[in-house]
């Protein structure tokens, strides 16, 4: 009976310890090359990872937020894929370098012109995006993602204070307080400059996921580990009963 006890509670303790470590639910996401500072120029990259065995990610569709139209939005080409940027009229036009601007992107498309982005692989999709806002912390970009078995995702649901986060999360770039020289900066050139290289930004994501790998594989040892010792204080107890 102690046996099994043990036995069953070494199983739980194992699984609760690997649930831990589990990597998060894959989503559509959004982070800055460098930083998004309040004010100034950024390049930022979405990216996409595949997150079914039996089809291809081959289109993704980004929406900017509407409530803070962003002046310049310049796509960077990938490799692969076919880009068509959308442009709608502002109903309240924006003021930039002391020009009218009455119009803005309100959407880029990316759309595979070969495989996509198959099972086990991402993808970045990199945008230059300027002024950035400066009344507001973040902001939140709406994203469709279609598979080539014609699944649509749609990564669109945005993240409430104090409340878990939602099941398909909208990406969300977070800025930074705006500094005294972002208006030295804030063009898409120096965007571009700052950014970090593709070779770099790859190696660094090759790098987080060997790191999750020997986490995941470490915390597996120690629970065989655990599993180990239990079998050994049994096996030690059964002999000195017999």
């Amino acid at each position: 009976m102690k046996a099994s006890r043990i036995a069953a509670a070494t199983v739980v303790a194992g699984s609760a310890v690997l649930a831990l470590s589990a990597p998060a639910f894959a989503h559509v996401t959004v982070q800055p090359e460098g930083t998004a500072a309040k004010g100034g120029y950024a390049v930022v990259d979405f990216k996409v990872p595949n997150e079914r065995d039996n089809a291809s990610t081959t289109q993704l569709e980004v929406n900017l937020p509407a409530d803070h139209p962003i002046a310049s939005v310049m796509p960077q080409p990938v490799p692969g894929w076919k880009v068509a940027v959308t442009k709608s009229k502002l109903a309240k036009p924006l003021t930039m370098h002391g020009e009218k601007i009455d119009e803005a992107v309100t959407k880029v498309t990316w759309t595979a012109d070969g495989k996509g982005i198959e099972p086990g692989y991402f993808q970045k999709f990199p945008l230059s995006l300027g002024a950035l806002p400066e009344d507001t912390d973040q902001l939140a970009f709406k994203a469709i993602q279609t598979y080539s078995d014609k699944e649509v995702v749609r990564w669109i649901e945005v993240t409430q204070k104090g409340q878990d986060e939602p099941e398909n999360p909208a990406p969300v770039l977070e800025l930074s307080a705006a500094t005294d020289d972002h208006h030295d900066s804030a063009s898409p050139a120096a965007a571009g400059t700052s950014g970090r290289s593709r070779q770099t930004a790859a190696a660094d994501d090759s790098d987080n996921g060997t790191d999750d790998t020997a986490r995941v594989l470490g915390v597996a040892g120690i629970v065989i580990g655990v599993a180990g010792v239990a079998y050994g204080v049994l096996a030690g107890r059964r002999r000195t009963a017999a």
